[in-house]
């Protein structure tokens, strides 16, 4: 076990394959068109997008292509609670994780690893943000598939999903990869985020993927660069997870959040740690992040001949906001 935290026994589970799911963000990029005619913004995760229930909703099916709901959990932030408890969201109430505060993606990753690592010594995690759209599914789980059986064949990676682009979209993060390896993954030779046009071309040209925030890792290794970036936090959750009375763990873990610094996963854990990381490239699979109004005009474009469909079904089924319920022009008008 690296550095000074020591894990328990492993479980007596044969399958240690788990899924997280990433529902902590606000989604304020999207308000425009995410805001009820009351005024009320819902995050962007507990809206539709012209499926059979919430975006979240969708993330928590598409998990199950690796693990089972029992081994699936989703990190939230107490201020949405109105919006996460009126979803069916099928799991019990330990695999549900409260954040007090919203402090970045790093430690969003980080307090549900360390829980997950308390009940599983020899978890592997698939991490799964909960604010994508994916035209098809199937294409999608094969590659989840193939990240958990690489990382069970090789626990010293964390490997992250690349989609092949479409365009040259400047509003996403990229990925240049050096030349292929027996194994399919592709060491990571340069992070680059939101690029201009003309460099998001000549990324692509060097064979360049969108970064995807889809990635796998034993839960180990993840903890391993988390120790490496900050070790004193990594120390004081472990501390409040690990022998805090479930009671007092919201009480301190409140705390900490208060004092605790905001961290970039991407930023300030995956860049700093290189030697760790690898890429397998998805193939076209219809895959959006719905980042931007730009973006979710695109994805409806995609669906062009469904959400038709969509739009006249029930809005019953989901509590909130389908965002096929727009039309492609009225996406840019918004935004």
């Amino acid at each position: 076990m690296p550095h000074h935290l020591q894990l328990g026994k492993p479980s007596s589970s044969v399958n240690h394959d788990w899924a997280l799911i990433l529902a902590g963000g606000e989604g304020s990029r999207l308000r425009s068109l995410t805001t009820t005619p009351g005024g009320v913004a819902v995050p962007k995760q507990f809206c539709a997008f012209g499926g059979e229930g919430s975006l979240l909703q969708d993330a928590l099916r598409r998990a199950q292509s690796v693990t089972t709901y029992e081994r699936t959990c989703v990190v939230v932030s107490e201020h949405h609670r109105s919006w996460w408890q009126a979803l069916d969201l099928r799991l019990s109430g330990e695999n549900i994780i409260e954040q007090p505060l919203n402090r970045g993606t790093a430690i969003g990753i980080l307090l549900p690893l360390l829980r997950i690592l308390h009940r599983d010594p020899e978890a592997g995690l698939l991490v799964l943000p909960s604010d994508h759209f994916v035209r098809h599914e199937s294409v999608l789980a094969s590659s989840l598939r193939v990240a958990m059986r690489s990382i069970r064949q090789r626990g010293d990676q964390i490997v992250i999903l690349g989609i092949s682009p479409d365009d040259p979209d400047p509003e996403l993060g990229y990925l240049v990869v050096e030349e292929s390896c027996a194994t399919g993954l592709h060491p990571v030779c340069e992070f680059v985020e939101k690029p201009s046009l003309a460099v998001a071309r000549a990324l692509i040209a060097r064979g360049g993927v969108w970064n995807s925030f889809i990635f796998a890792a034993r839960g180990r290794t993840l903890l391993r660069a988390f120790e490496d970036r900050a070790p004193d936090l990594v120390a004081e959750m472990w501390e409040i997870v690990s022998r805090c009375d479930p009671e007092i763990q919201q009480a301190r873990l409140a705390e900490l959040y208060e004092a605790a610094p905001d961290l970039d996963f991407s930023r300030d854990i995956l860049q700093r740690s290189p030697t760790l990381l690898s890429v397998l490239t998805v193939p076209p699979c219809g895959w959006s992040d719905l980042g931007t109004p730009r973006r979710v005009s695109e994805a409806l474009r995609q669906i062009q001949p469904a959400f038709q469909h969509a739009r006249q079904r029930s809005s019953e089924r989901v509590p909130f906001l389908d965002l096929a319920q727009l039309t492609p022009s009225q996406t840019y008008l918004t935004g």
